[in-house]
C-alpha cells in the first residue's frame, strides 16, 4: 500500500489566501477566502439563485446571517447602498476574511462580527434578512433561525433563505408556523428560494 505524500511546496500553496473575482448581478466582486469556510474556490449557485430572487429597496438594512466570507451580504451592501448591511458568522476566521472582503471591495455601509446566529444583534430590526441555511444543524437551530428573523424584522421585513430541496416541505411548513405566510419564489435542481413576510 503506497503511502499517500504531499509536496512542501502544495502544502505552501494550500496555506495561502484563495483569490478570485466574480460578478455577481451586474457587479464585479473580488473575494479572498480560504480552505475550511464554505464554497472557498467560487460563489456557490446557492448563494446566486437566492440573490437573483430578493427585492432589494436602496435604503434597505439588511442582515447576512451565517456570512461566510461575505458574499450575501457584499452584494446586499451595493444593491442598497443608503442601508446598512451586517454581516454576522459564528465562525471568526469567516468574519475576518468578510471583514477584509467588505474593505477590499470598498463597502463602507457594512457591520461585520462574530455572533452565534442572532445572539449579538441587539434589538436592532431590519427590511431584508438573508441565509444559506446550512442543511446539517438539525431542527432545533432551524427554529431559533426563524423566531430570531421573525423577531429582527421589521413590520413588512421579508426573511429570503435558500436550502436543499430536502428541506423545501419543512421550510414551508415552519414558515407557515412562525411568520403566517410563505412564497416559493424558485426551485431549481438543487436549491429552493423561500421568502416570509413579518405581518
Amino acid at each position: 500500500m503506497s503511502k499517500a505524500s504531499v509536496d512542501a511546496a502544495t502544502l505552501a500553496r494550500w496555506r495561502q489566501d484563495i483569490v478570485f473575482t466574480e460578478n455577481v448581478l451586474g457587479d464585479d466582486y473580488t473575494f479572498r477566502s480560504t480552505w475550511g469556510v464554505f464554497s472557498p474556490k467560487a460563489v456557490d449557485e446557492g448563494s446566486r439563485l437566492l440573490l437573483e430572487h430578493v427585492d432589494f429597496k436602496p435604503d434597505a438594512d439588511c442582515l447576512d446571517v451565517g456570512c461566510g466570507y461575505g458574499v450575501l451580504g457584499m452584494v446586499m451592501a451595493k444593491k442598497c447602498p443608503q442601508g446598512t448591511s451586517v454581516l454576522l458568522d459564528k465562525d471568526f476566521v469567516a468574519v475576518d476574511y468578510a471583514r477584509r472582503n467588505c474593505e477590499a471591495n470598498g463597502l463602507k455601509n457594512t457591520e461585520v462580527f462574530l455572533s452565534n446566529g442572532f445572539n449579538q444583534v441587539g434589538d436592532r430590526k431590519f427590511d431584508i434578512i438573508l441565509s444559506n441555511l446550512p442543511a446539517k444543524v438539525g431542527n432545533e437551530q432551524h427554529y431559533l433561525y426563524l423566531y430570531d428573523a421573525l423577531a429582527h424584522l421589521k413590520p413588512g421585513g421579508k426573511f429570503y433563505v435558500v436550502t436543499i430541496n430536502g428541506l423545501r416541505d419543512f421550510i414551508s411548513r415552519t414558515f407557515k408556523e412562525v411568520f403566517g405566510n410563505y412564497d416559493k419564489l424558485k426551485q431549481g435542481k438543487t436549491y429552493t428560494v423561500a421568502v416570509a413576510e413579518k405581518l
